[in-house]
C-alpha cells in the first residue's frame, strides 16, 4: 500500500448504492395433513393429498421452477386416559415447497391449493435470485458513488485525483437473505377442506413486495499535490 505523504496525499471515501426493485421468484409453503385411527388409513390418506398437491402444482409447468418435499412425519397420538400407551389416532404430515416466477399464476394456484382438504398454504415469501444481475448493478454504483466522491474532495481543494490506491468491497446483498424465515413478505394463510367448497376459489390477487438492495465500498485514492 502506499504511504501518504504531502508529496502524495490520500483521500478515503465510502461509496453507497441502494436499489428498490420487483421481486424475480416467490416461494410459499404448502403443508398436507391426514388423521386416521390406524397408522395404514392415515398414511393412505396422506400420500393421496399429497399427490393430489404435486399434481396441481407440477401443471403449472415452467411457471414453477422449483418444486421440493421438506419433510414427512407420520405420529402417533396417545390416548390422554387409561393406563398403558394406548394409540387413539396417527397424525401425518408433509411440507412441500415451491418457486414461481409467474405472480399471476401464483395467484392462481395459491387459491386452488387451500381448496384442496387439509391442506395449509403459507407466504409468499418474495426474493431476487442468488444470481440476479440487480446485485452486481448495486456495486457499480457503489463504486461510481465512491469515485465521485473522492474526485469532489479532490475539487474541492484545487486539485485532481492521482491513482485507485484500494476498493474493498464491505457488501452488497438483499436487505433480507434469500429464503430466511424473516423475511419482511406479506405472508397469507390459508386452510380448507374440499368437500365445503361448492366451486374452484378465485385467484389472489398478489401484490409482490418491492426488494431492497445494498452495496457499499471503501476507496482510498492518491491526489495531485494541492496548492493550499
Amino acid at each position: 500500500m502506499t504511504t501518504p505523504s504531502p508529496e502524495l496525499p490520500r483521500v478515503a471515501v465510502r461509496g453507497e448504492a441502494h436499489l428498490e426493485v420487483d421481486p424475480e421468484i416467490a416461494r410459499i409453503g404448502v403443508t398436507v395433513t391426514a388423521r386416521g385411527r390406524d397408522r395404514r388409513s392415515a398414511l393412505d390418506d396422506l400420500t393421496r393429498r399429497n399427490a393430489a398437491v404435486l399434481d396441481l402444482v407440477k401443471s403449472y409447468g415452467e411457471a414453477v421452477e422449483r418444486l421440493e418435499t421438506g419433510f414427512l412425519s407420520i405420529t402417533p397420538e396417545l390416548s390422554a386416559h387409561g393406563r398403558g400407551e394406548r394409540v387413539r389416532s396417527y397424525h401425518g404430515s408433509v411440507h412441500i415447497t415451491a418457486e414461481l416466477s409467474d405472480f399471476p399464476a401464483l395467484g392462481e394456484l395459491a387459491s386452488r391449493l387451500a381448496d384442496l382438504e387439509l391442506t395449509r398454504v403459507d407466504g409468499p415469501w418474495w426474493a431476487l435470485r442468488p444470481g440476479s444481475p440487480v446485485h452486481r448493478e448495486a456495486r457499480r454504483q457503489a463504486v461510481h458513488e465512491a469515485v465521485r466522491r473522492a474526485r469532489e474532495y479532490a475539487e474541492a481543494l484545487g486539485t485532481s485525483l492521482a491513482a485507485l490506491v484500494e476498493l474493498a468491497d464491505i457488501g452488497a446483498e438483499s436487505a433480507e437473505p434469500y429464503g430466511h424465515p424473516g423475511v419482511r413478505a406479506r405472508s397469507v394463510a390459508f386452510a380448507a377442506a374440499a368437500e365445503n367448497a361448492e366451486n374452484t376459489a378465485p385467484p389472489l390477487d398478489l401484490e409482490p413486495q418491492r426488494q431492497h438492495v445494498y452495496a457499499q465500498v471503501n476507496a482510498r485514492f492518491t491526489m495531485a499535490p494541492p496548492r493550499l
